[in-house]
């Protein structure tokens, strides 16, 4: 079973996209809210090197923002 993790905050529209796609495709993910986790920020600044939310580690594939076809590539949809 593929790992899924997606970063996110609480205000992001973006995110929600980005849940709504992985529960659309049945993909089980943990989702963490970096506004409330200052380590899981950071963590996802050094994998990712952005600050901008929504980041998706996809078995340690990092994703970008709301980018369907990587997020298709990634999970093999």
């Amino acid at each position: 079973m593929v790992r899924v993790r997606v970063y996110t905050t609480p205000t992001c529209p973006w995110c929600v996209k980005v849940k709504e796609f992985l529960s659309e495709n049945d993909t089980s993910f943990e989702e963490v809210d970096v506004s409330r986790d200052p380590n899981a920020a950071r963590e996802m600044v050094e994998r990712s090197g952005q600050m901008g939310v929504p980041v998706t580690d996809v078995d340690g594939e990092i994703i970008i923002g709301f980018d369907v076809e990587a997020l298709k590539r990634a999970l093999n949809l």
